[in-house]
């Protein structure tokens, strides 16, 4: 009698198992994008070999803040107030450095209700990778216009939206963002490199993915349904991403021209170049790309700026290498005299 020997399975480099980066079962709409983006972000982890204990995961309030609850089931976690999520990040990597931190947001609580924390988390180059489910409408309170819905865009119900939209990659690279890209929920292969790269980048890495909500703004008039961002979209390049522990001679490229940007951790990413010569360095190019797609009615995908010599918030703080949540109290509690010097001061 023979006895079948179950097959291995499949693990990465630190012994994890896809189900390793699974969450909850989903909630949100059938067909929701935000599933889609939660499915590539367990597949970018596992590929980078992140250990789930290592990583943070934070959000607002709205559809795509429920979703962290739908991946990496053994990360920490924290659903705070509607816009407040930058604070909480903020907070949590100064406490604990050696945090990979993941915030999820959507585009009602990250531009209108957010904003101002929006941007603060930009210009002071916190490093986390934020991701902003973009679908141009408040999925959570029946679907009224976001402010990143194009103008002249249409509700079901024939509402015209008769303001002109935030460009969250815009707003992101005049604010000193070190990491701007922006993809689509129906492109699996261009997300899961764009955030295999946001993990390595010691900045912020904000990702714009257009995600569209299937109940509320999936229709023809809607400029962020599956539909119009397949016919609009404008594919930067073709990019692949090189983890540190993955040898390059082991891995195969299409011929072409390929522009090579190093991050912090020695990992690389690939460009690809199409037609379009394009520097992702450049932020004056990416500035002039974004505003000739726009004026061309199409949506840009892929890595649009990266700095990554960019000091990043704790480096400006000349924070401690040792996280201040792990330091004795003899390290953070100034002495009596120390706090007597400090009154002299201020007297």
């Amino acid at each position: 009698m023979s006895v079948s020997t179950p097959r291995p399975k499949k693990v990465n480099q630190i012994g994890l198992t896809r189900a390793d980066y699974q969450g909850r079962i989903s909630t949100l709409c059938s067909g929701c994008g935000h599933d889609a983006i939660s499915s590539q972000i367990m597949k970018a982890f596992y590929q980078m070999a992140v250990n789930p204990h290592q990583v943070a995961k934070l959000s607002g309030i709205g559809c795509s803040s429920k979703t962290p609850a739908y991946f990496l089931s053994q990360s920490h976690g924290f659903n705070g107030v509607h816009g407040r999520m930058p604070a909480l990040a903020t907070g949590a990597l100064l406490g604990n450095r050696d945090l990979i931190c993941i915030g999820v947001s959507g585009d009602g609580d990250t531009v209108s209700i957010g904003l101002g924390q929006f941007c603060h988390l930009l210009r002071r180059n916190v490093p986390m990778i934020y991701v902003i489910e973009n679908n141009g409408v408040y999925g959570l309170t029946k679907g009224q216009f976001s402010a990143t819905a194009d103008l002249d865009s249409k509700l079901k119900a024939g509402v015209v939206n008769d303001l002109p939209p935030i460009d969250c990659c815009s707003l992101a690279i005049e604010m000193g963002c070190s990491y701007v890209a922006r993809s689509f929920a129906g492109d699996p292969k261009q997300l899961v490199a764009l955030l295999e790269g946001a993990i390595s980048h010691s900045g912020t890495a904000m990702l714009d993915v257009i995600s569209p909500c299937v109940t509320f703004n999936n229709h023809e008039s809607s400029t962020k349904s599956y539909k119009w961002a397949k016919e609009h979209e404008e594919l930067l390049h073709q990019i692949d991403f090189i983890p540190h522990f993955e040898p390059i001679d082991e891995v195969h490229y299409e011929e072409g021209e390929v522009k090579e940007v190093e991050m912090h951790d020695g990992s690389r990413i690939r460009l690809r170049k199409l037609e379009r010569d394009f520097d992702p360095m450049s932020k004056e190019a990416a500035l002039r790309m974004l505003s000739q797609t726009r004026e061309s009615e199409e949506f840009l995908t892929g890595l649009i700026y990266v700095n990554p010599v960019a000091k990043n918030f704790m480096d400006l703080l000349e924070m401690s290498e040792e996280p201040l949540a792990t330091l004795p109290d003899d390290k953070t509690r100034p002495s009596s005299e120390a706090l007597e010097e400090i009154m002299r001061e201020l007297m």
